[in-house]
């Protein structure tokens, strides 16, 4: 029996005609579950099911998949999942209209935070994770729409 052709919604495929345009792919356990996450709880829209998954999430896509090893135009590099602890050197950055009504509203759905936003002066924000541990910024510019940066702290200064 032949596999069903997944469904592609050709309009939202991150698919420049000229230029280009910026897609995060993320390694993931289980695309069902990370799909549901981007999809239903961030409100992103499915564009393929798998294979890779593609999720437009407002004006940019996360593309999804397992893992894998070498191929013929990524010889020697494995696609590996990622190992979530208490260390990261990436992570996504959403910035939206209203930090408190996104936290509220991503709560109830089962988002995970590390803590309710938090008013840093030039910004608001919080942190939380994906279903494969990946770090998430929800960030909503406040002071820094009048000129305010964050506070210096003292271990961020040179020497």
């Amino acid at each position: 029996m032949a596999e069903p052709t997944p469904r592609i919604d050709v309009a939202n495929l991150p698919a420049p005609t000229e230029g280009i345009l910026v897609t995060l792919f993320i390694t993931v356990r289980k695309v069902a579950k990370s799909r549901d996450f981007y999809a239903r709880i961030l409100g992103g829209t499915v564009v393929l099911d798998e294979n890779p998954c593609i999720v437009k999430l407002s004006n940019s896509w996360i593309i999804m998949n397992p893992g894998g090893p070498p191929t013929p135009d990524k010889p020697g590099i494995s696609v590996v999942e990622y190992r979530p602890d208490d260390t990261t050197s990436i992570f996504l950055n959403l910035r939206v209209a209203d930090i408190h009504a996104c936290y509220e509203e991503w709560k109830a759905k089962g988002a995970e935070f590390v803590t309710p936003p938090i008013d840093r002066e030039a910004e608001i924000r919080c942190y939380l994770r994906d279903p494969d541990g990946y770090l998430i910024e929800v960030g909503q510019s406040t002071g820094l729409l009048d000129g305010r940066l964050a506070a210096i702290r003292p271990e961020d200064l040179p020497g």
